[in-house]
Order: C-alpha cells, then sequence, then structure tokens
C-alpha cells in the first residue's frame, strides 16, 4: 500500500533560501553551464527514507549517508554524482527528486525489493535503526557510466557500503582501479550480516585510500575497541590520511606524519539533531582536499576548522542536511527582520 508523504520528505530549502546560506563563491559554481565545467566527485552507497519516530510524532525525510556526502559536497561548491541503489517507486521519486533539487547527478541501480528504509526511534539519547529488505540487501552494479564517471572523478568517495559482501567489494575495487579513493566504513548494525567479512573488505581497500575516516561508533562495533586504536591500525596500514571522529570530543587527523585535533566548535542555538553530523564532516574534509588540497599541519588546520564549523550548524537543524555556519546568521537576521 502507498503511503501519503508528509511535507517534511520536500527538499528543505527553497532556490531564495539555499541562496542565503551558500556562500556566493560557492553559488557562482553550482550555476548554468558552470556546474559541468568542473569534474563531479562521485560518491558511492546509499539513499533512502529515513522515517522517524520520536514518540510524539513521524516523519519523513530523504537521507542515506552516502546521499548526504553528495548533497553536502554540492552545498559546499563541489559538483558531485551520488552511485546507489534506488527503488523505481513513490519513495524512490521523492528520493531522485531531492538529488535533481540540489543539483547532485544520481546513477542508480534499480532495486528490485523497492527503495531503502531506515526507521529511527528515539526515545531518548541516540537514535534506535531499523533496516528494510530493500537496505538489508542494497547492491550496487558499476556499468559504463558509472566506470565512467568514476575515471573522471577527482576523488571518489565510499560511504555505508556493503564491505560484507565480498563480490561487491570486488567490483568496486575493480570499477575504482588505481583511481584516489576515500572512504568512511559507516556500518550499521541493523544492516550487517558478517562483521569480520565487512573488516576484511573494508581493510582490503584501506591501503588504496587517499582518506579514511572512522568514528568512535565504528570502532566498537567493528573492532571492538577505541577510535585512537583503530586510527593508529588504519594509519600503519597504509591510509594516507586517517580522520576519526569522537563525537563530543572533536577529530583527530593523522597526515604523512602529521597529526591534527580540532576540538568540536561552540556556535549561537542549540544542538537540535546529530544525525548527519558526521557525514557533514566528511563532506567538509573531501570539499577541502579537492579544492585545496591541504598538505601541511596549517592547512589541514583550517580544514578541520571549517568541517567542524559545518558540523556545529548542521546539528542545530533537524535533519541530515549539511548547513553552513552562514545558516545561522541568516536565522538570526530574518528573527531581527532584517
Amino acid at each position: 500500500m502507498s503511503r501519503p508523504y508528509p511535507e517534511s520528505i520536500q527538499p528543505a530549502f527553497t532556490a531564495y533560501r539555499r541562496r542565503r546560506d551558500i556562500p556566493s563563491e560557492a553559488l557562482s559554481r553550482l550555476t548554468g553551464m558552470e556546474l559541468d565545467a568542473e569534474p563531479r566527485v562521485v560518491v558511492i552507497g546509499d539513499a533512502l527514507i529515513d522515517e522517524l519516530h520520536d514518540g510524539a510524532s513521524v516523519k519523513e525525510l530523504v537521507g542515506g549517508a552516502a546521499l548526504n556526502v553528495a548533497v553536502g559536497l554540492v552545498r559546499l561548491g563541489v559538483p558531485a554524482t551520488l552511485i546507489a541503489m534506488v527503488g523505481d517507486d513513490e519513495a524512490g521519486d521523492h528520493i531522485r527528486a531531492y538529488l535533481h533539487d540540489y543539483g547532485v547527478e544520481l546513477l542508480q541501480t534499480t532495486s528490485p525489493r523497492g527503495s531503502s528504509r531506515a526507521v529511527s526511534t528515539r526515545t531518548g539519547g541516540e537514535p534506535v535503526y531499523e533496516f528494510n529488505e530493500a537496505a538489508r540487501a542494497r547492491h550496487i552494479v558499476f556499468g559504463d557510466a558509472e566506470r565512467a564517471a568514476i575515471t573522471a572523478a577527482p576523488l571518489t568517495v565510499v560511504s555505508c557500503f556493503p564491505f560484507d559482501d565480498p563480490a561487491q567489494v570486488q567490483a568496486l575495487a575493480d570499477a575504482v582501479g588505481g583511481g584516489p579513493l576515500a572512504i568512511d566504513p559507516n556500518p550499521r548494525a541493523g544492516m550487517l550480516r558478517d562483521r569480520a567479512e565487512f573488516v576484511r573488505g573494508f581493510r582490503s581497500l584501506v591501503p588504496r585510500c587517499r582518506l579514511v575516516k572512522v568514528g568512535e561508533d565504528d570502532a566498537r562495533l567493528l573492532y571492538s575497541t577505541s577510535v585512537d586504536t583503530l586510527r593508529g591500525q588504519l594509519v600503519a596500514a597504509g591510509a594516507e590520511t586517517v580522520l576519526a571522529t569522537a563525537g563530543a570530543a572533536g577529530v583527530v587527523l593523522d597526515a604523512d606524519g602529521v597529526q591534527v585535533t580540532m576540538p568540536v566548535v561552540s556556535l549561537p542555538g542549540d544542538v537540535v539533531d546529530t544525525m548527519g553530523a558526521g557525514d557533514a564532516v566528511l563532506a567538509s574534509i573531501v570539499a577541502s582536499i579537492v579544492q585545496d588540497g591541504p598538505a601541511d599541519a596549517a592547512a589541514w588546520e583550517d580544514a578541520l576548522e571549517r568541517a567542524m564549523r559545518v558540523a556545529a550548524a548542521t546539528v542545530r537543524f533537524e535533519g541530515a542536511l549539511l548547513r553552513l555556519p552562514e545558516s545561522l546568521e541568516a536565522m538570526e537576521l530574518d528573527r531581527l527582520g532584517t
């Protein structure tokens, strides 16, 4: 039975609002033919519907870690293509419309089980997720169009990929070849079928990586260890840059002998929703790599500071859509009537 979708599933900003919270230099890169003038970063992973239950209401938003990163990149002025599985159904229509609205190109594998859905229940503290069969059995096909996009990309970013499926890991490795790669393993307990196999699949690609991002939840779920211990293991395994996030403790980045730490940034307003904070950090760091190519401690510090400011702005809004600090300034101007 088809369910009606609430207004909350529609893109969060109108074009007017979007113009107010994307810097002018980034906006200029997203208009007209300029969007296709630069190579697109390719993001590979999940696209789904987030069904949010808080005990008082139910809301539905377009989401998925990879989708959030792709949209976030565009909002930061970096053209992006998303490679993901999407259903030929009403939910899929909303996902496709959302991506189109934000200027993200979609190369989709059509799901035979319909679109993926994550049901999130929050009764205090962190939300608990349940995933439908389409999400648990997600599968991405790398055809000619996908391979061409990856070959042309300045960086390919992988997030929430089924690393516990050896055939898909091999297909991903073949498609990426020797191209620059960034990975956020982003495992979900409700989607994880074989933890040991997931670790093997993920670790097999670590030596190829320009960037690996991990969080404290990843370290506990996959390795039963601390994120600091995992960070050291990934550096030793050959990742060029390792970004470790630790929630309220901030982030640590290791890059070619340089180590930079950055605390959580304080911005005006209350924290509303932590969903999407990690995706915002990843999108911002990828944007810095593509736009600026940080190569020393000072440049990485600037990149991390920007990422933490973006994350701080994102968590001050509901949903996982990447927000910029300028969003808060625009809200304050609106409140003051200026």
